[in-house]
């Protein structure tokens, strides 16, 4: 018996998948839920009607692939129509599966598991309803893409486009920290991926390494929008996000806008070059202190060309912070990314240069080989 049968009978048999429970999330106020239905019932009436009714691109290595719109049964999708193969990861809600399409068996997706039970009991239906809102319709290649959504009697099932080269959060422990010039053009590909959310009225407020994976050739990919927002008023309140990543506006309980997006970046870049968060310390009332005062303080190997981006990002006043179109022309950018440009590094990560297309069907071969599955299509498992 193979992976898929094997992990497709899990899924189907099993009573719920073993996910520990979860503590509410305190600043998302809950949704009143009666049962599993109502919550699916909730759904269903709010998402994008275009999430069921159109044709879908899939995104396979570098080439656009349109899916269609519904199963071979013309029904909505079911997790009968795909191919389970092991997991990817687990969260607080469930775990990821890494799937492909019975009836386009190239097209290799992942597919998260979230339990209704699980999301129910934390009270964050709603904010479930809004991540699904905001990333299915967000189209840029350094922000994961979410296909499409579907649910059975216990859980909802969320098709994402599959990141082969897995988290950049481990990445980074791995290494131990980026030289600068990856650094740099990760930096870059995400100033332009934010830049592009702002512009559609969308704060993301909880970038993070743990947030980010990396794609077929190594470029970033956002791929949590768990705390986002549509914003068009621009001004909110939520007390959100990552400690280490909170801006000082935020600390404060004070209103807050998309800069709070450019105030992470910041914190990013000097991780990224680091290894560490720039304000960590060892209790959180000590942390708090340090961004409030925005104590920043560099080592050694650090660049004065990466200083001056990283101070000019961390900036207590939010309106003096760099614009996020501005990011790109900043000499420590232009610098590094121009480097990557004129040595042609095979498969360099976060370039901001359109990549070659590789032809469809060893771009297939490729993700299919890098996921371990074999180019003929699994066996079927029972449903």
């Amino acid at each position: 018996m193979n992976q898929f049968v094997c992990i497709s009978n899990h899924l189907h048999n099993s009573s719920p998948l073993d996910v520990a429970p979860v503590a509410p999330v305190k600043s998302v106020a809950p949704m009143p839920i009666a049962s599993n239905k109502t919550m699916i019932n909730v759904l269903q009436s709010t998402l994008s009607a275009s999430a069921s009714s159109t044709a879908t691109s899939f995104t396979s290595g570098t080439e656009e692939i349109e899916l269609p719109p519904q199963s071979s049964s013309g029904k909505r999708w079911e997790l009968s129509d795909f191919d389970i193969g092991r997991p990817l990861g687990r969260g607080k809600f469930g775990s990821v599966y890494l799937c492909r399409l019975k009836m386009q068996p190239q097209l290799i997706v992942a597919i998260k598991v979230l339990q209704k039970s699980q999301l129910s009991k934390a009270g964050v239906e709603h904010q479930l309803r809004r991540e699904i809102e905001i990333q299915s319709n967000l189209r840029h290649r350094n922000i994961l893409r979410l296909y499409g959504y579907f649910w059975d009697e216990k859980r909802i099932y969320l098709i994402l486009e599959y990141a082969p080269k897995g988290e950049l959060y481990k990445e980074l422990t791995r290494r131990g920290r980026f030289s600068e010039r990856r650094a740099a053009n990760y930096i870059a590909s995400l100033a332009e991926a934010l830049d592009y959310c702002h512009k559609k009225h969308v704060i993301h407020r909880d970038i993070k390494p743990e947030n980010l994976l990396l794609g077929y050739r190594g470029e970033l990919k956002i791929a949590d929008f768990g705390w986002s927002v549509h914003a068009p008023s621009s001004r909110r309140n939520t007390l959100c996000g990552t400690l280490d990543y909170l801006p000082p506006e935020m600390i404060e309980n004070k209103e807050h806008d998309n800069t709070v997006d450019i105030w992470s970046l910041g914190v990013l870049t000097y991780e990224f070059m680091c290894g560490h968060p720039p304000f960590e310390a060892e209790g959180h009332s000590e942390t708090y202190r340090r961004i409030l005062k925005v104590d920043l303080k560099f080592p050694q190997h650090v660049s004065p060309e990466a200083r001056d981006l990283v101070t000019r990002l961390l900036k207590r006043d939010p309106k003096q912070r760099l614009p996020l179109s501005k990011v790109k022309d900043h000499p420590w950018i232009v610098r590094h990314t121009q480097e990557l440009v004129s040595s042609a590094v095979p498969n360099a990560p976060g370039s901001v240069t359109p990549s070659s297309h590789m032809p469809q069907s060893r771009v297939g071969h490729a993700l299919l080989a890098a996921a371990g599955l074999s180019s003929a299509s699994g066996a079927q498992p029972p449903y």
